[in-house]
């Protein structure tokens, strides 16, 4: 495969990841990482400074459109990213530290949970009162509905905030926007309508990623060649999911998002535990 082929390939495959990240809330990273080190056998490593750049610009492409239909919740957001952004460097610090076939098990692990994640049905709506913190800090809003905005406001806040510190650590270590553990943490645990979970979650990706890059750059695993096909075409799919999700079928996609990924993450799994991934 020449080098122009492998451009055009690889820029297609990441627009159809930045597509079902920006879709399903999870970010293309869950699956830039394993395409790149099994389907073009990339360095681990520099599969996830390439999958930091694209998640980044998931966020980019999706956060904006996600604002200006009324859906993300840019407080919350911005409230969560001091635990996220504390784990990701924690998890950046980490990947120096944990062997490359390690890593690999993890990610696995990680994409199957995501899986899992992305099937879970929608929570039922909570009837205690409001959280004092939430309101203290004025974590709530309103979501466009069918029939009108519909109000609310986060429950449980410590505990989202504690598995956020998670997500950033999870997004260090190995180079995704945990959007999994992110969505989970606003739908299941806060109570957060699921589509202002899914694309706050987006908007949020972008800054966890941004604080764990610079330490992939400085410690050499940043390649152009590969960051800006990669970049380009996770930006452009991640444009045109956030156009699709207002009328999409969202159950269908999860479903087709989870298979795509169940394999991606068994494959990652056996790669790296018989020692020939990255």
């Amino acid at each position: 495969m020449n080098e122009l082929w492998f451009v055009v390939i690889l820029f297609l495959s990441s627009t159809g990841a930045g597509l079902l990240g920006a879709l399903s809330g999870l970010g293309g990273g869950v699956v830039i990482v394993p395409l790149l080190t099994i389907a073009f056998h990339v360095d681990i490593h520099y599969a996830i400074g390439a999958s930091l750049v694209s998640v980044i610009a998931t966020s980019s492409g999706a956060a904006a459109a996600y604002v200006r239909e009324g859906f993300s919740n840019i407080r919350v957001g911005m409230f969560l990213e001091i635990a996220t952004t504390l784990g990701a460097l924690v998890g950046a610090w980490l990947t120096t530290k944990v062997p490359t076939q390690a890593i690999g098990v993890v990610f696995g692990l990680v994409l199957l949970y995501s899986a899992y994640a992305s099937l879970k049905q929608k929570h039922a709506e909570m009837t205690e009162k409001p959280d004092p913190l939430a309101l203290r800090l004025l974590l709530k809003g309103d979501v466009p509905a069918d029939d009108g905005l519909h109000h609310y406001v986060a429950q449980r806040v410590p505990l989202g905030f504690g598995l956020m510190w998670m997500a950033g650590a999870l997004s260090g270590l190995l180079g995704i926007g945990s959007g999994a553990v992110k969505v989970i943490a606003m739908d299941q645990a806060m109570r957060l309508p699921f589509k202002v979970s899914t694309t706050t979650s987006n908007f949020m990706i972008g800054v966890t990623a941004a604080a764990s890059a610079g330490l992939y750059w400085r410690s050499g695993y940043m390649a152009p060649s590969l960051v800006m096909p990669v970049m380009l075409g996770v930006l452009a799919g991640s444009l045109i999911g956030s156009r699709l999700l207002v009328k999409a079928e969202v159950r269908t996609l999860k479903i087709v998002f989870a298979l795509v990924i169940v394999a991606l993450g068994i494959e990652m799994i056996v790669h790296s535990a018989t020692g020939m991934g990255a």
